[in-house]
């Protein structure tokens, strides 16, 4: 999913060879390819340390996984005994991205030579080894016995912990020193909505294939329901590429074939229709029973930088796309709620600049804060009593929502890449660090 590029005899993958900086904002490249055309084991015997322990950690059952956390490390001393300040640091560190966040902020203030920084964040791609190593062996795991989704498909988490391994992968590119979430207590209301049997719908942008995972990640501290059990609504491209297949089957997924690709092969435009519209009857069937939690992105693929400035906005909405869902979720028979979500992240794995046809598109990733923010619901009756005209009703109100997503990406892009941090802050938006 997150690699590089795919065809159906050669898939291409990179080991990461980072160059030293003074910015965690380091690009990784990749540097070796591997043919899927025999069943041995695909990648070189230096990852064999990294995924048989990652591994085996995944595999565990969780029934009989009763270990208790090691104990920490103790405390450096100085030569007359006394605690080492400056070493808490490191010693408190309990995750990849705190040790990396670590490392930048000791050389930015001066107290960690860049020389010494340097070789602990080399140190640190083993971190990004061990994630390849187990990426590699579920991508031929499918390649040699391909998984196939069905309109809805259930995070698989046993024997093998798909929506960790994505969890995990991701994690270490998120910069959390800089990453914020808008309007968290929305999320505390929506967890009371959902116990009570309500539904949730999220309208949001999407801009890279990680956007489950950031979702996921940002809210895992706060709101762990929402993150685990939330269902996307997935283009078939996620479904079919191999590199983007294991980290698929550890969501919850309504699966259909996006608009933009729809006719990219004539004869199979009826076939995907069909299965649109079987996707389109589970998911009314699984808003019926209530408490459903599901992420749309109306635009129907990943926003892209403008030509001519490169700057990155949502997606315009699709009107269909959103009154398709308005009404799944108002005849469901049970109360639901559409709230608009905005989603900044595309630093962390940016899409090709255009839309491509072929599967197999080229993957770069990068250390880097994200965002993510919502806001209260829009009444679709309320600007349905000040039109004329259905029709109208139905354009004004898709407007409305992504004006509300543009509204809240702004505030994000202040606080991310105008470095502006929780200052940022409006009356509408109200950013903050749940992970802190």
């Amino acid at each position: 999913m997150f690699i590089l590029s795919s065809s159906p005899l050669t898939t291409t993958f990179f080991t990461s060879t980072t160059t030293a900086t003074t910015t965690p904002k380091a690009r990784v490249s990749f540097s070796f390819s591997v043919r899927f055309c025999t069943r041995r084991q695909p990648f070189p015997s230096l990852f064999h340390s990294f995924k048989a322990s990652a591994t085996a950690e995944m595999l565990q059952d969780k029934e009989s996984s009763s270990s208790s956390s090691p104990a920490p490390p103790p405390a450096a001393t100085t030569s007359s005994g006394d605690t080492s300040k400056d070493s808490r640091t490191f010693l408190n560190a309990t995750t990849e991205q705190e040790l990396l966040a670590g490392i930048t902020k000791e050389r930015e203030a001066g107290r960690l030579p860049s020389s010494v920084a340097s070789g602990m964040e080399e140190l640190a791609d083993e971190i990004v080894l061990s994630n390849m190593a187990i990426a590699f062996d579920r991508m031929f795991y499918d390649v040699e016995d391909p998984f196939v989704f069905e309109p809805f498909h259930e995070a698989l988490r046993e024997p093998f912990d798909y929506y960790m391994f994505g969890q995990n992968y991701i994690r270490p590119l998120v910069d959390y020193r800089n990453s914020y979430v808008g309007n968290i207590s929305l999320f505390y209301e929506m967890e009371e909505k959902l116990q009570q049997g309500h539904n949730i719908v999220l309208m949001s942008n999407h801009q890279t294939e990680a956007d489950p995972a950031i979702i996921a990640l940002l809210l895992e501290a706060t709101n762990p329901r929402i993150a685990e059990n939330m269902t996307y609504v997935a283009g078939d491209r996620v479904l079919i590429d191999p590199l983007c297949k294991p980290f698929s089957i550890g969501r919850n997924l309504i699966c259909v074939y996006s608009k933009k690709h729809l006719t990219d092969i004539p004869e199979l435009v009826e076939m995907k229709r069909k299965a649109n519209t079987r996707s389109l009857k589970e998911m009314a069937l699984r808003l019926r029973g209530g408490s459903q939690l599901i992420w749309i992105a109306p635009s129907g693929g990943r926003d892209r930088p403008y030509p001519h400035t490169e700057d990155w906005y949502p997606a315009p909405f699709d009107t269909s796309s959103v009154d398709n869902m308005r009404r799944l979720v108002e005849h469901s028979g049970t109360p639901g709620h559409i709230y608009p979500m905005a989603l900044l992240c595309h630093n962390i794995m940016p899409p090709p600049p255009q839309v491509e046809k072929e599967i197999g598109e080229k993957r770069v990733i990068s250390f880097h804060g994200v965002g993510l923010s919502v806001s209260p619901g829009i009444s679709f009756s309320d600007i349905a009593t000040a039109c004329e005209n259905p029709e109208e009703a139905k354009d004004l109100y898709t407007q409305a929502v992504y004006n509300v997503v543009m509204e809240q990406y702004n505030v994000l892009k202040s606080a991310i890449h105008a470095k502006q941090g929780l200052e940022a802050s409006t009356p509408s938006v109200s950013l903050s660090q749940p992970w802190n």
